[in-house]
C-alpha cells in the first residue's frame, strides 16, 4: 500500500479525548484517520465509517451515517477504548457528485441501489484494503466491528479477524424508512 502515516494529535470530542492518526493514500490524496480511544488491545471495538458529509456533517435524514458514527463513538467511549477509522469514500465509493445525483434519481422514484446502478456504479463501490493497513499499523488483528453491513467483514479479506459483529441501530424517520429497507432487502444489511 502506498499509505504515508502523519503524526498523531490529541482530539477532544464530546465523547471523550481521543487520538487521532491521519493516513495519506499517496496514491489519490485522500487523507484517511483513525480515531483511537484508550489503548485498544485484541477484540478491541471497532467502527470503519464511511465519509457521509451529508449525514456526518449536515445532519440529513436520508441517511442513518450521522447516527451511527455517533452512537459508534458513544460505544467505544463506554468501552474506555476502541477505535474508529473514517475513510475518505463518500456515497459509498461514488463520490460527493455522484452521490447527490444518485439523490435526485431516487427523488424521481428509484431507490439507493437502482440510482446507483443508473449511474453505472454497483450497489457498492467501496474497498477496505486502507482500513485493513490502518488496524495492522494500529496493531490489531482480531476486532469486534461496529457495523449493520455484513459485506464489511467480507471486505476486510480475512486480513482482520472479526469476532463479532455489532450492530449499530439508528432510528428510522420519514426521510430514511425506503432507504434503510432497500439496504435491509437489496444490501442485507441488519436495519
Amino acid at each position: 500500500m502506498n499509505i504515508k502515516k502523519g503524526e498523531d494529535l490529541r482530539f477532544p470530542t464530546e465523547f471523550g479525548e481521543f487520538k487521532l492518526i491521519p493516513y495519506l493514500d499517496k496514491l489519490n490524496e485522500r487523507c484517511h484517520v483513525a480515531l483511537v480511544l484508550g489503548d485498544p488491545d485484541e477484540n478491541a471495538l471497532v467502527r470503519i465509517h464511511s465519509e457521509c458529509l451529508t449525514g456526518d456533517a449536515l445532519f440529513s435524514m436520508r441517511c442513518d451515517c450521522g447516527n451511527q458514527i455517533k452512537k459508534a463513538m458513544q460505544a467505544i467511549s463506554s468501552e474506555g477504548s476502541g477505535v474508529i477509522i473514517y475513510l475518505r469514500q463518500e456515497g459509498r465509493g461514488i463520490g460527493l457528485w455522484n452521490k447527490l445525483k444518485a439523490y435526485s434519481l431516487q427523488e424521481k422514484g428509484l431507490d439507493t441501489v437502482e440510482a446507483n446502478h443508473e449511474l453505472g456504479f454497483k450497489a457498492d463501490e467501496r474497498n477496505y484494503d486502507v482500513a485493513v493497513h490502518i488496524l495492522k499499523d494500529i496493531g490489531l488483528r482480531k476486532i469486534r466491528l461496529l457495523t449493520n453491513n455484513p459485506e464489511k467483514i467480507k471486505g476486510l479479506n480475512g486480513s482482520i479477524q472479526v469476532s463479532e459483529r455489532v450492530p449499530l441501530k439508528a432510528p428510522l424517520n420519514p426521510h430514511n424508512e425506503k432507504y434503510m429497507q432497500t439496504k435491509k432487502d437489496k444490501m442485507g444489511h441488519e436495519v
